[in-house]
């Protein structure tokens, strides 16, 4: 099954998080490890999420952009 990383950066805000988690999962990927820490402005984070899941990354990511928490999203394939 393919793997794949996202690269997000999102609001500060309760529940961003799983928002995030919960998006991925009804679109139909799993989501395998979870590394994120805080922007030095306190506003942000960055987020490091891998997925596994048949359908393509672009799927999601288009997704995950329309989520209001989410800044910007980036998908990379995993070796």
């Amino acid at each position: 099954m393919p793997r794949y990383q996202l690269d997000l950066t999102l609001r500060r805000a309760e529940g961003a998080l799983t928002r995030v988690i919960g998006t991925a999962e009804r679109r139909g990927f799993r989501p395998l490890s979870v590394d994120g820490e805080a922007r030095e402005d306190g506003d942000r984070w960055h987020l490091r999420l891998s997925v596994e899941g048949e359908r393509p990354a672009e799927f999601l990511t288009t997704q995950l952009e329309k989520l209001y928490d989410c800044l910007a999203v980036e998908a990379t394939p995993c070796p």
